[in-house]
């Protein structure tokens, strides 16, 4: 990549990239004085593809032309409705179609495949988590502690990085694994920190968990879509996402669980609902369930397709692109990114993100080297001046290139506003 760092030269590159014409598939939101916004926030709440209003609307016409009638007939077939993102899905998560299906949301999944994968014994019962888990995360591990009778104070293990340091170091992951080795039952990782959007080596911290005798899992909020994944050759337990943030999905927008094809055939105990049971003879409504064969079988209820509907849309245009050639770009946008931070703001920014490409994902966090006041402040000053990122404690501003519609020329207007303010 060129180093010309001045708006001419951005613009030039956004003429050159074959994919900038995926940008004209989105809607922005309006910036100041009408013109769009410079949208940075992917890792929070993706863009509406132009297209989930046809999606959309084409449920809506199944439902007033078929009524109960579109469970079974017609081109709407909501019974099976979710079956048809997961080859999508599965080429996004390097899995096999079988191993994965969007349903409910991440910390519904994540409780419902822990109810599965983590059973404490008296003596195997800890669960690893990096420190700075995302809440959620962090209130669903206590919350199964609790269920189980145990003390999070003690049960819960967590990693931190060192002193004065952003991102945790894969082998103080790995050496904590080992200390608790014997008494650790699960180790649940993040895909893509969402802090500081470190994208760890998942397949070495499987190796190491697995050779305790631990099982591993993943919340892949801020990865799915975002980072090459693979997740069934890294030989990973199960996964959870959501499908809001990268993969544009909409607010709220069904999640995703994966189950590893190893488990497909075992005795794992379920929180099993009728959905989960085998299709064939499902409308025998036995009083005994029968699990539907891969990760269909841990479906609890029925899947709002009205939900589901602006995901189909957004999958289309990932497997039309494709995810390498997504990637790929991310890492010029990012580069690039980084490259004019250091160049016009070095001195008072300071990007807590990992350099190494491989380390990372779309998202670059940074932070006010004067400290947090600084760093809420020009945040402020950025919103108003019709960039829009978010904000995360303690201090840190997000800004997130998704490669599907954002430019070159976003960047450069992102840092300018950024030097301005």
């Amino acid at each position: 990549m060129s180093l010309d760092l001045t708006l001419d030269a951005a613009q030039a590159a956004d003429a050159a990239d074959p994919l900038s014409s995926w940008r004209g598939e989105f809607h922005f939101p309006d910036g100041p004085g009408g013109r769009p916004a410079t949208y940075l926030c992917g890792n929070s709440l993706g863009l509406q593809p132009r297209q989930v209003v046809a999606e959309v609307a084409r449920v809506l016409a199944d439902w007033q032309r078929l009524a109960v009638l579109g469970h079974h007939g017609g081109d709407a077939h909501w019974l099976t409705y979710q079956d048809a993102l997961a080859p999508s899905l599965a080429r996004l998560l390097g899995a096999a179609p079988d191993e994965v299906t969007a349903m409910a949301s991440l910390t519904i999944n994540l409780h419902l495949l822990m109810a599965s994968f983590y059973r404490p014994t008296r003596a195997r019962y800890a669960i690893l988590v990096e420190a700075g888990a995302f809440p959620s995360d962090r209130y669903a591990m206590a919350a199964q502690l609790r269920h189980h009778g145990l003390d999070p104070a003690e049960a819960l293990v967590q990693v931190a990085p060192r002193a004065g340091e952003s991102c945790l170091r894969e082998e103080d992951i790995e050496a904590a694994i080992a200390r608790e080795g014997d008494r650790l039952a699960l180790v649940l990782m993040p895909g893509v920190q969402y802090l500081t959007g470190q994208f760890p080596d998942l397949a070495r911290l499987r190796r190491a968990a697995h050779a305790v005798g631990a099982r591993f899992g993943l919340d892949l909020a801020h990865a799915v879509g975002n980072v090459p994944l693979a997740l069934h050759d890294w030989g990973v337990d199960f996964a959870v996402w959501c499908s809001y943030k990268y993969l544009n999905g909409g607010p709220g927008a069904t999640a995703g669980l994966f189950v590893h094809a190893r488990h497909h055939d075992t005795e794992l105990p379920r929180l099993a609902g009728w959905y989960g049971n085998e299709l064939k003879t499902r409308f025998r409504f036995d009083e005994r369930f029968v699990p539907e064969r891969g990760a269909a079988g841990w479906q609890v209820s029925n899947g709002p397709i009205l939900g589901m509907a602006p995901l189909r849309a957004s999958l289309a245009q990932f497997d039309a692109a494709g995810l390498d050639t997504l990637v790929a770009r991310s890492r010029r946008l990012t580069r690039y990114l980084e490259a004019l931070l250091d160049a016009r703001l070095g001195e008072r920014i300071e990007v807590i993100t990992p350099r190494e490409l491989h380390a990372r994902g779309a998202q670059l966090s940074v932070r006010a080297r004067a400290g947090r006041d600084a760093s809420r402040t020009l945040f402020e000053r950025l919103v108003a001046a019709g960039v829009v990122c978010d904000w995360r404690e303690p201090g840190v501003i997000r800004l997130a290139p998704a490669p599907l519609y954002n430019s070159f020329e976003d960047c450069w207007r992102c840092v300018e506003a950024m030097r301005q303010a």
